[in-house]
């Protein structure tokens, strides 16, 4: 078991693949196949976590599948692995770029706008296709407790992120 402060999800077990108990695999990794390189994985078990050695792993038609030791047969992996998250150590991971982040590193960070207005906390992160999305939602401290869609792009939307300051600044109608 590991414990659950230096572990990040990087996928998910979503489903039985034939008869031997592999299973499909969405990877949050960009290429999805990058999954593949951090080992050892953990898989959510509870509040903690459980390590786990894989058997096999290749990509399958637009997605993943795995193998586990110990897992034979289709009933097995539907009964044991779907639906459990996949975690891997945080150190495994490369270190962001100048100007790149983890989407977990703006999760709670406070949005203002250039005139020092606070328009709430980052709740999540979206994939939408043509750019990534932060949901933003308001709360006590903020002009209002509206939620919002603000798209990510850099030096339009996007005017800075300061992670030791814990904070995004946007440019953005609030009305909007």
């Amino acid at each position: 078991m590991g414990s659950q402060s230096d572990k990040v999800i990087v996928g998910r077990i979503m489903a039985v693949h034939g008869i031997k108990g592999w299973v499909k695999v969405y990877s949050h990794t960009d290429p999805m196949e990058n999954i593949f390189e951090y080992q050892p994985w953990y898989l959510s078990k509870g509040r903690d976590w459980e390590e786990v050695k894989l058997a096999g792993a290749r990509p399958q038609g637009k997605g993943l599948v795995v193998a586990f030791d110990g897992i034979g047969d289709r009933e097995q992996a539907a009964r044991e692995l779907v639906g459990r998250e996949i975690a891997v150590s945080e150190s495994l991971l490369p270190r962001s770029g100048d100007g790149e982040f983890y989407w977990r590193d703006l999760i709670g960070l406070r949005v203002v706008l250039p005139d020092g207005r606070d328009l709430g906390r980052v709740d999540r992160l979206m994939e939408t296709g043509a750019n990534d999305v932060l949901v933003v939602i308001g709360d006590a401290d903020s002009l209002d407790r509206r939620e919002r869609l603000l798209p990510w792009v850099p030096d339009d939307v996007i005017v800075d992120v300061a992670l030791e300051r814990g904070e995004i600044r946007v440019d953005w109608d609030p009305e909007f």
